[in-house]
């Protein structure tokens, strides 16, 4: 302890790194009642606290060292650290990445000077052909976590926490992975700040430091998982699994949803995007804090901001549930129209964000619905069981990963036995109402065959529609269109639709 001390005050990182705020989340705050403030490492040249270990072990290099050049094992962030680093001490570096590395990590740390090699699909395999390679080239190793002089690194994120918040702070919350940054953080922390909780998240697919410390020793997880892959470590390193043994008041686990609402929690109160792997120590924060009611001061660590943009698109579709935003629901009822207006009616205002059917020629409909919640995830089982009292069968779905990931996208297909359908891409309002609207708009003959809407946050709506349309009624539906108003497309003989969802 005394040692790691002493590496932390000493540390030698600011010739690269930056002292980064700790800035409040002033929306947060105030929905939490309580203040929340965020270490911004994100803000660091490379987008994520690494450069400080990597720095600070490199920079302790002799000359006759460097001229060997360095070698290191990293799913992105450590690597983009150590090839910084590595040019500022005009050393030459490899750095071995999992083929599963985010393509914006490769690229950066190609930028920097380092030579990349892409081994493996996850970062064992890619640790074990560095060690391999170092053993080769005589490079020397520079590790992600396990180092003394690198846990003193990340541990200066702490030093400037305890000096930039003078008043108390009732706990500090840090990511996981291999544990470097809690070890190092927790260290200085609980020497200037015992009182000060120090409490380490993971996710609950990589629980790898909490399944070491529940069998008190460190132990190889058989797999982690890969969605906050800038933690997905399935083994922590020994120094670190002394130290959080010793330093760390507990650990949280935390799920997918739960990090893309705290990704969105960051946005809403920074514009800024994390990765997911940085917004993890915020999603432990707001869960801790919902177990734990106070008016202490909680600080997370958002670790970085290396993620690939088309990963966004994932995130957002999950914030909503992750937040409590939302509920996902299957529903069956009687396939008629005064039943879908009854049950929009049951929602008792409440927005609807999906409603996903396809008609089945049986009397019954499935209905795939998202309903928005106003009072946090409590109010979903008020709602569920005021639809099944109102005679629906109702499932929840909102914490189904099969259903989120893949069934949501799969309600529908081809019918048997369905005549004069047209289907419509229509545009409606985003607005209460709209739904209804449109439903009134139809004649008793014309049935609803498919609907398909997903809220996506614009100002209208994007919906695909069956009707079943006889052709002496062709005319009187399209005065029907007209005098509902909503912009539409006619999409019967598309070929996506042809395909997959004509009647045969």
């Amino acid at each position: 302890m005394q040692d790691t001390i002493r590496r932390i005050l000493t540390a030698r990182v600011y010739d690269v790194a930056e002292e980064t705020p700790l800035d409040p989340l002033s929306r947060l705050s105030a929905r939490m009642q309580r203040p929340v403030l965020l270490k911004r490492e994100d803000l660091q040249p490379v987008f994520s606290f690494k450069i400080r270990g990597a720095y600070n072990k490199i920079a302790g290099l002799s000359e006759s060292e460097l001229a060997r050049g360095v070698i290191c094992a990293s799913a992105g962030n450590h690597a983009q650290g150590v090839a910084l680093a590595a040019a500022r001490r005009e050393t030459q570096a490899t750095i071995v990445m999992p083929t599963t590395t985010p393509g914006i990590k490769v690229a950066a740390v190609r930028a920097l000077g380092g030579e990349v090699v892409l081994h493996g699909d996850s970062f064992d395999a890619a640790y074990a052909h560095a060690r391999l390679l170092e053993q080769q080239t005589g490079a020397v190793f520079i590790h992600p976590f396990d180092d003394p002089d690198v846990i003193a690194g990340q541990g200066t994120v702490g030093l400037e926490i305890a000096r930039q918040h003078a008043d108390p702070i009732q706990a500090v919350f840090v990511p996981i992975g291999g544990g470097g940054l809690a070890a190092g953080v927790a260290a200085i922390v609980k020497f200037l700040r015992p009182e000060t909780r120090v409490i380490g998240v993971e996710p609950v697919d990589a629980p790898t430091m909490k399944s070491a410390l529940d069998a008190g020793q460190v132990v190889t997880l058989n797999e982690v998982g890969l969605f906050a892959d800038g933690v997905a470590v399935r083994r922590v390193g020994d120094q670190t699994f002394s130290l959080c043994k010793t330093l760390l008041d507990e650990i949280v686990l935390v799920d997918t949803d739960a990090i893309c609402a705290a990704i969105k929690d960051i946005f809403d109160d920074s514009r800024a995007i994390a990765e997911p792997s940085g917004a993890v120590a915020l999603a432990g924060l707001k869960a801790w804090a919902a177990a734990n009611p106070g008016d202490g001061s909680l600080i997370a660590i958002n670790s970085g901001a290396n993620v690939n943009f088309d990963r966004l698109r994932y995130v957002a579709e999950r914030a909503e549930i992750g937040e409590g935003a939302e509920a996902l629901l299957a529903v069956a009822m009687r396939d008629d129209r005064d039943d879908y207006r009854r049950f929009l009616n049951s929602l008792d205002g409440r927005s609807v964000t999906e409603f996903n059917y396809r008609w089945s020629g049986d009397g019954q409909a499935q209905i795939f619905v998202g309903v928005a919640l106003r009072n946090g995830p409590h109010e979903r089982d008020d709602l569920i069981a005021a639809l099944r009292s109102g005679g629906y069968a109702v499932e929840d779905m909102s914490d189904n990963e099969t259903a989120k990931l893949h069934v949501r996208y799969m309600v529908g297909g081809r019918t048997v036995g369905l005549p004069h359908e047209r289907i419509l891409r229509f545009q409606f309002p985003e607005r209460p109402g709209a739904f209804l609207r449109f439903l009134n708009s139809l004649q008793p003959a014309w049935a609803l065959t498919l609907f398909h809407y997903r809220n996506h946050g614009d100002d209208v709506g994007r919906v695909l529609a069956g009707i079943s349309v006889p052709p002496q009624d062709q005319d009187r539906f399209a005065a029907a269109l007209a005098d509902l108003g909503y912009p539409y497309v006619e999409e019967t003989d598309n070929p996506a639709c042809r395909l997959f969802l004509d009647g045969v």
